[in-house]
């Protein structure tokens, strides 16, 4: 598909789902409801750009004056846009449920509000088959997005008053001022997992806490993490009351210097299955360099680049299936 298509693909696609979720969600309370430069235009430019490797807002709106100024010929400035889209940050988490579906119209269900803890769980579609439910594998992990890190990190305030603070990742071997963004993604074979179920916590939040605020909505299958998630009484659990068989690599128990050799071949096991969802956060960064938020300077602002780039990423996946 070239840009040109692709631009009026993606401008369609947010025009067919605005009006509903989407606008109920950033419903205008002004005399000015209905401007010349829609809401529409505001996210597909944003959207667009980012499809095209834009990284910031103001290479996006550049980008939009100077190839596309035809198109959108009530295109305001970098301030005003920047405004508008800062408030539209709300509609973005729908707007990525949409695009899921459009990927695989039988799953699709996204969670994520930037509010410090993980979504409020939504209950599995009851309509789907217990056998489908038991062959379900899904994978949990999070990633770091990073706004400072190294020296810079401690000293860091943007939004400090709400989700932000500092973590350490252990993956990096890094100290970091940011949140974390928390996946549960459904495996796919030979192809990049499907997320599910996202949301965003501080960057110092335990993994396990985060994921227990989702498990009471997913049942049925298997669900895969790393260490973090070890938890024995609440695998036993999960396996009685939801039919789900979270498993982990074999931690260490307190004083044992080695594991056997049959739990290090188990952990090793895990880890490749664990691999995929790797694979899908390294390759929704390349894409959109959605770990890298040193650039935001606002609490909404933050919205827009998680959850923004995240939509981009799967309007990629949707083009490209």
């Amino acid at each position: 598909m070239d840009i040109q298509h692709t631009l009026i693909w993606i401008y369609l696609f947010v025009c067919r789902h605005y009006r509903g979720r989407l606008a109920g969600a950033v419903q205008r309370q002004s005399n000015n409801s209905k401007p010349d430069f829609t809401d529409e235009e505001v996210l597909t430019i944003y959207l667009f750009g980012l499809v095209n490797k834009r990284t910031t807002i103001t290479d996006i709106h550049r980008y939009a004056r100077h190839h596309f100024s035809d198109w959108f010929p009530d295109l305001p400035s970098y301030q005003s846009y920047n405004r508008r889209l800062n408030r539209l940050g709300a509609a973005l988490p729908t707007l990525i449920e949409k695009t899921l579906k459009e990927i695989d119209p039988t799953d699709g269900r996204m969670d994520g509000r930037m509010d410090g803890r993980m979504d409020e769980p939504i209950d599995e579609p009851i309509d789907e088959p217990i056998e489908a439910r038991e062959k379900l594998f899904r994978i949990v992990d999070s990633m770091p997005i990073i706004m400072a890190q190294g020296q810079r990190a401690s000293g860091a305030k943007v939004a400090s008053d709400r989700v932000p603070d500092v973590g350490y990742c252990s993956s990096k071997d890094l100290f970091y001022y940011g949140v974390k963004l928390h996946v549960v993604a459904k495996r796919r074979k030979d192809t990049l997992p499907l997320p599910g179920r996202m949301g965003v916590t501080s960057a110092s939040a335990n993994d396990l806490q985060a994921l227990r605020r989702v498990l009471p909505a997913v049942r049925g299958g298997i669900l895969c993490g790393d260490k973090a998630y070890c938890d024995q009484s609440l695998k036993e659990r999960l396996a009685t009351d939801q039919d789900l068989t979270l498993v982990t690599p074999v931690k260490k128990k307190k004083g044992q210097k080695t594991l056997s050799a049959a739990d290090k071949l188990f952990s090793k096991a895990i880890s490749r299955l664990r691999q995929p969802i790797e694979s899908l956060f390294s390759w929704i960064n390349e894409k959109t360099g959605i770990q890298q938020a040193s650039k935001v300077r606002s609490y909404r602002g933050l919205l827009v680049h998680v959850f923004g780039r995240l939509a981009a990423a799967m309007l990629i996946l949707a083009l490209n299936p």
